[in-house]
């Protein structure tokens, strides 16, 4: 039986991986499945969404979620991996750079485009990473995504060369290459020198909790959100007894209400958030169905 079930906010230290983070609870929860939403560089900290048991079927709903980042940039130095964890491969001079000159470059930098994922990163081509051929020497061609950046600041230090910024953004935007091509628009090279995720959606990480706090708590599992935290954003239905007990069975069901999206969230009659729904013509069909036993994540 699954003890531990629900969303699991970590603020993950510099040095680990995620796949890293993911092991510690595991371990630490005593449950087999466990995944998170989105990936964070070793060098990178801050919030990392992890859903655990049979919340894992739900973490899709996190991983397209705006993503909120802050960090600074070196200027004048670049890295093979476009942060602070790679080798020089250049160095350029830093011009001088006025705040509102580089907002501007910034500001010129939103809206929808494309951006090309950098060799140092995890993305497989050929069924193999793109930092395993990047260790080789070797670069191959990489298809560009579609991103969009909605905000993006930039602030000056007292060091000319180093420059503060926070950014929103899609999923899947490389923010190390977004910071290496506002460098070249400024004339020079950058490189990223630290990385922060502070918001995931409406996730933020000042919710979350450390690993050590998680690894010396009593009852790690009273540390997990409810399930229902993964869709707060879709719409909802309640089900009456019968309605749950039909879908639970696998069979379509018909619902009250008017409904915008093709996916709904269905909770039971205690309020507690028992599967998504899909759009089947005038009925529902239920999409992914979480367990019925109550625990303490699920109230």
């Amino acid at each position: 039986m699954t003890t531990s079930n629900g969303l699991l906010l970590v603020d993950k230290p510099q040095g680990l991986t995620s796949h890293d983070v993911v092991a510690r609870v595991r371990k630490v929860m005593n449950e087999r499945r466990v995944g998170h939403a989105g990936t964070l560089d070793p060098m990178a900290t801050g919030l990392l969404v992890i859903g655990v048991g049979p919340s894992t079927r739900l973490l899709r709903f996190a991983q397209g979620e705006l993503k909120r980042y802050t960090g600074t940039v070196k200027l004048g130095v670049a890295t093979d991996s476009l942060d602070a964890d790679g080798q020089v491969t250049g160095e350029q001079p830093v011009p001088t750079l006025s705040p509102r000159a580089m907002q501007a470059l910034a500001t010129a930098m939103l809206g929808p485009q494309r951006q090309t994922p950098p060799m140092v990163s995890a993305i497989k081509v050929g069924g193999r990473r793109l930092h395993e051929l990047a260790r080789q020497g070797l670069e191959v061609e990489r298809e560009a995504r579609d991103i969009n950046i909605s905000d993006f600041w930039v602030g000056a230090t007292t060091d000319p060369s180093l420059w503060d910024f926070e950014v929103e953004c899609t999923a899947g935007t490389y923010v190390r290459v977004l910071m290496s091509d506002l460098a070249a628009r400024a004339g020079t090279l950058g490189h990223l020198t630290s990385l922060r995720r502070v918001s995931s959606g409406s996730h933020h990480v000042r919710d979350a909790v450390t690993l050590e706090r998680l690894e010396a708590a009593t009852d790690a599992a009273a540390l997990l959100a409810a399930p229902l935290a993964f869709v707060e954003a879709l719409e909802s239905t309640t089900l009456d007894t019968d309605q749950e007990r039909r879908m639970r069975m696998g069979q379509q069901i018909e619902v009250e209400g008017t409904f915008a999206g093709d996916e709904i969230a269905a909770l039971d009659e205690r309020g507690a958030f028992a599967a998504i729904l899909r759009r089947r013509g005038e009925k529902w069909k239920p999409e992914v169905v979480l367990p019925a036993e109550a625990s303490p994540a699920q109230g």
